[in-house]
């Protein structure tokens, strides 16, 4: 693997950036679209999902978080990096994730995703995504 083309890290950044928005937002639809058929993600909090079906269970767990418990999460990314092969990529970058509740913000840990990306159809997609956090929490801290 070789160091991205401007053209696409930017567009990999894209994905990143959408995916996170999408998912603060609770646009379920929107993170699901950010992911290939066959994807995977590895969350140490929720557990492992996998395709579209997967996906959709996790996003739609933030989804009702910030809807029913009037949660509010912000998933700041920052120091991507992203190496190329051809039509795959693998890339990380540091999150940081918020969660505001009852007018309280926190950060619930700092951390950082690895990926795996994939283009297909011109779009780049997650193939593969882990998410490994500094500290550990659980599901109540959410």
């Amino acid at each position: 693997m070789a160091a991205a083309s401007i053209a696409d890290w930017f567009d990999i950044n894209n994905v990143f950036i959408r995916y996170a928005t999408s998912l603060d937002r609770g646009d379920v639809d929107a993170v699901v679209d950010c992911f290939s058929e066959d994807a995977s993600l590895a969350s140490p909090v929720l557990g492992e999902f996998a395709g579209h079906a997967g996906i959709r269970d996790f996003a739609a767990r933030t989804a009702r978080l910030k809807s029913e418990e009037g949660v509010q999460f912000r998933h700041v990314l920052s120091n991507l990096v992203v190496d190329v092969d051809g039509d795959r990529a693998r890339a990380t970058c540091y999150l940081l994730d918020f969660r505001t509740r009852d007018g309280n913000t926190e950060l619930l840990s700092p951390g950082e995703y690895e990926c795996h990306l994939r283009k297909v159809g011109g779009r780049w997609l997650f193939e593969r995504r882990v998410v490994v956090m500094d500290r550990a929490f659980g599901v109540n801290d959410l």
